[in-house]
């Protein structure tokens, strides 16, 4: 039985602590702006970034990796002897598990169809992909099969649950990924939305006052607590104070530390603009 590699892409924004322990391998989207196109992986200054987007002007575009990149990732995991299970961003939301898929079938076919590669749709992302692919990797470490760590990520996606709210649709709305949320767009630019991923973004609830939504954020993670989902995690975008907040109201429910805090990057940072905070969990047996 041969070791599984985990593949994943730039928009987990898990700590680099959990990449290297798990060994987790990346390919990193794209970012465009002003006719100059960078791997997101490569931008490391988010103050920045975030700066400038909240500047007047159109908004930076996004981009799936390329087959090439997934190939260059994935031969060398191959060559090594191992098998792959690649996890991804949603389907909703990007291209990037249809140019998995693709190299992953002209690998395949150049070996001679033997099946080494396994892509799955998170149907998440940030937050829920991060949890999905640590139950996966838990699997590999563990030394189980293919199938098993496949299965494994499969019935984490099904299980992650994740909300975040977002100062404005504004962003969502102009970058085309606002989904289901459409219907509020209008008077509902000047509420504080909240949001889940459901293959696409999808509504949840409108509240007026950033202080209410903090406490929804709450009510979710109690809601999480409730159904005996007891790995948690916070992320957010420039907004650092919310977020310790949080996990300061997270530690009080669960009792326990959050998986991990992290700040979302610049690919889904451009649909949603700074001052996001969300919250996100899953089953820890699905971890292990």
């Amino acid at each position: 039985m041969r070791p599984v590699a985990i593949v994943t892409d730039s928009t987990h924004y898990l700590p680099r602590e959990l990449t290297e322990r798990f060994a987790i391998e990346q390919v990193s989207l794209y970012l465009t702006r002003d006719a100059s196109s960078q791997r997101e992986a490569e931008i490391t200054d988010y103050e920045a970034f975030y700066a400038a987007l909240a500047r007047p002007g159109e908004l930076p575009t996004t981009s799936q990796p390329s087959i090439g990149d997934f190939a260059a990732v994935y031969e060398p995991l191959l060559a090594a002897g191992k098998d792959i299970v690649s996890i991804h961003l949603s389907g909703g939301l990007s291209g990037t598990c249809g140019a998995a898929r693709q190299a992953g079938a002209m690998l395949e076919e150049r070996s001679g169809g033997a099946r080494r590669i396994e892509v799955l749709d998170s149907r998440s992302a940030c937050g829920g992909l991060g949890c999905v692919v640590l139950a996966a990797a838990a699997r590999a470490r563990a030394g189980a099969p293919i199938e098993e760590v496949a299965q494994r990520g499969a019935d984490a996606a099904a299980a992650m649950r994740l909300w975040f709210c977002v100062d404005t649709l504004e962003y969502l709305q102009r970058g085309g990924r606002i989904g289901r949320a459409a219907a509020w767009v209008g008077g509902a630019l000047q509420i504080k939305p909240i949001l889940s991923v459901e293959s696409e973004i999808a509504p949840v609830e409108r509240v007026r006052t950033a202080g209410r939504a903090f406490e929804r954020m709450v009510d979710y993670l109690r809601a999480l607590r409730d159904d005996g989902a007891d790995a948690w995690v916070v992320q957010h975008i420039r907004a650092p104070e919310r977020a310790a907040a949080l996990v300061e109201r997270g530690r009080e429910l669960f009792g326990s530390q959050p998986l991990w805090v992290s700040e979302i990057g610049p690919v889904i940072g451009t649909y949603t603009g700074p001052g996001l905070v969300g919250v996100g969990g899953i089953d820890a047996a699905l971890l292990r």
